[in-house]
Formats: structure tokens, sequence, C-alpha cells
């Protein structure tokens, strides 16, 4: 049993990395009292600007993180990207929150599939890349198709390759930096669906509905909330994650990325030990959002309600949308179910994730038309 006592509002939340995720986290934090210092490379980050403290410096830079350590009361993230080993430094200045052990299986492909292997976990086959000889074992274990990965740091498409039967393979690798990877069976899955869960410092454990996802151009487009799924399924998929959790000893929120195969197995994808993308419906739909639980639960306060009130959909607004300038935004207001949330992202770019939008109905097959067709709106 943790004896640990809570923080309560007037505490600082200590946060390394700026990015949206952070910046959502801030504004529950503020709303509840607690004050927030981030380290991020940009003093006008997306967290800063809702920051009572920004220090200037990069995610591997030791000296600003136990700077933003030695003014925080707990330290979390935005990103798993933070060195595992940095974290270890700052834990002896404050408690980090997950774990610098959950970060140090999380944020390698390779370590993170040995523990799910270790653990018996269902996962897509996939072998270790470190040099030629390696590929080459890979290849002659797993057919092609087949994913190259790079084990650290890629996200949203980046630092992987497709991998095709009679393509140059080695060729590829070297395309993607020649990284130390794995390769990954293609899995011939029916769709991504999403767990998001909270787990508090003494074990108790909130699920949200579950998610069900669509990528385009290796980026999350959509989110539905709940997913359709028969119940069976869906307590399969729940459980699965709160089993990864528990055995993580984890502590915040957490994603879980299933694939869901055409005869209702499930495989793990990725594990991600933070606040996640396809958990911004929480953000209107649900009693507490995900930012708030990850605030409770790294501060040591009991959880709060994950219950749905509605229905929704979530959908991403992608640098690609200010091609012509600002969006015209009358569209998303116009609408009562929409909830816009913008990043305060000041440059645009292609790909880059810039808000999202919200729609809150029960009939989440006509949320999904709305939210396709508020997208075209906002194109022209």
């Amino acid at each position: 049993m943790n004896r640990t006592p809570p923080l309560v509002p007037g505490a600082t939340l200590g946060v390394l990395g700026g990015g949206q995720l952070g910046r959502m986290m801030a504004l529950a934090a503020r709303r509840m009292g607690f004050r927030i210092c981030v380290l991020d490379r940009d003093a006008r980050c997306p967290t800063g600007q809702f920051a009572d403290d920004v220090v200037v410096g990069t995610l591997d830079d030791l000296a600003s993180a136990r700077t933003v350590a030695e003014r925080s009361a707990v330290v979390t993230l935005d990103t798993e990207h933070v060195p595992a080993e940095l974290l270890e430094q700052v834990a002896a200045i404050c408690p980090v929150r997950p774990a610098p052990s959950v970060l140090a299986t999380i944020q390698d492909r390779a370590v993170q599939k040995r523990f799910l292997d270790a653990q018996g976990r269902p996962q897509a086959r996939w072998a270790p890349v470190g040099s030629p000889a390696e590929l080459e074992a890979a290849l002659a274990a797993i057919p092609r198709p087949a994913i190259l990965k790079a084990r650290r740091a890629g996200y949203d498409g980046k630092g992987q390759i497709r991998l095709e039967p009679g393509g140059d393979a080695l060729a590829a690798w070297r395309s993607i930096g020649e990284p130390p990877a794995v390769l990954e069976a293609l899995v011939p899955f029916v769709r991504e669906v999403s767990v998001i869960l909270a787990r508090a410092m003494d074990g108790e454990l909130r699920v949200y509905p579950l998610a069900e996802n669509v990528h385009r151009r290796h980026i999350l487009h959509t989110t539905r909330a709940p997913a359709p799924m028969p119940d069976e399924r869906r307590d399969r998929a729940l459980a699965l994650a709160r089993t990864i959790a528990v055995a993580l000893d984890h502590v915040g929120v957490m994603a879980v990325e299933l694939f869901e195969l055409a005869d209702g197995a499930l495989l793990v994808n990725e594990i991600a030990p933070r606040t996640h993308n396809s958990g911004h419906y929480t953000y209107g739909a649900c009693a507490t959002t995900q930012f708030e639980q990850h605030v409770r639960a790294v501060c040591g306060l009991p959880l709060g309600d994950a219950r749905a009130f509605t229905g929704a959909v979530m959908v991403n607004l992608i640098g690609d949308l200010w091609a012509n300038g600002e969006p015209p935004w009358q569209h998303v207001l116009a609408r009562p179910e929409a909830r816009l949330h913008l990043y305060g992202k000041l440059l645009p770019a292609p790909g880059r994730k810039m808000g999202h939008v919200v729609l809150l109905d029960d009939d989440t097959d006509r949320a999904l038309a709305t939210a396709e067709d508020l997208v075209a709106r906002l194109q022209t």
C-alpha cells in the first residue's frame, strides 16, 4: 500500500516535453490549482504558454532536467523519448512518474517486445536487426512483406520502412539510417483499437471506453469511442491492457494499441506510457479527462470517474490544412456538438499535428461522417 502523502494544489508539477500533451495536462493541472514547470527547447512551446516556469533545454540535457526537478514536487512527461538514464538521475532529486524503469522498457522497441514475450502477451512475430547478418537472419525467419522499424524514437511512421518481396532490404535499412531496428511481420489486421487507462500509486485502475483508430499516412486521423465490438472481445482488450500496466508497475495514464484480426484475435502493437492522441475524446465525452487523470495519478490522488456520458469522434487537424492560410474555423464553431482544440503551435507544417476536433454524438457513424465533412470544409 502506498503511504506517500498526496500532492495537493499549490505543488509544482514538472513536465519534460512541451508539446500538445503537456499543454492539455497543464490546463488540467492549472484548473486544479497546481503549478507547472516545463522543459522544452522553445520557451513558446504549447505547454510553455500555460506554464508558471519554463526551462529552455533539450530532453537529453541533464542539467536542464535537474533544474526542473529541483523546482518541482514530482516530474512527469509528455513523451516517452526522454532517456531513461536521464530520468534515473532526475529521480534522485524528486519522484518521477511513470518510473524510469517503465521508460527503459518502453522506449526501445526490442526491449518492449521482449517484455511482452516474457509476459506471454500476443504480438506480431519479430526479430532484432543490428547488422547486415542479423537482417538476413530476420528475413529468413519473417517472410516479406514486413516492416522494419528503428528501435528508438520512431513515431507517426518515422524511422520505419516496408520491405516488399524482391526488394533490396539492405538498401531500405540504410535509407532510414541503419539504426538498431526490429523486423516485424506484416499483420493483416481488420482495424486498430486502443485502450486508455490510468493506474494510481496504490494500484487503483480506471479504464476508459475502448477506442477505434483510423490512420492516414501513418498519422492518426480519427478515433471513435466506444469502438463497436462484441462484449467478450472488448473485455479481452481491456483485460490485456490492465495486465500490462500492472506488470510494468506503471503510474499515470497509459495507452495500449492493439491490432484486431479477422478471427477476433488481438495483438499488442505498441505501448505508450503517457496520455495519448487516441484519448483526446475524453476531453468532453468523459467525467474525467485523461489529462486530469494523469495529474491525479502522478500526484498520488484518487483517480477520477472514467465514465463516458456520450459517444465521441476525434479528428486530428494536420498542418496541411493551413496550406492556404488560417482554416475557416466557423465551420467547426457553428456545430453545437463540436469541441475545437488548437495547440498553439506557431508554424504549421505538412504532417504536423496542429489541433483536433471532438464531436460529441452517441451516433458515432454520423459523427465520423461529420468529421470528414469538417476536414473537407477546412481545406477550402
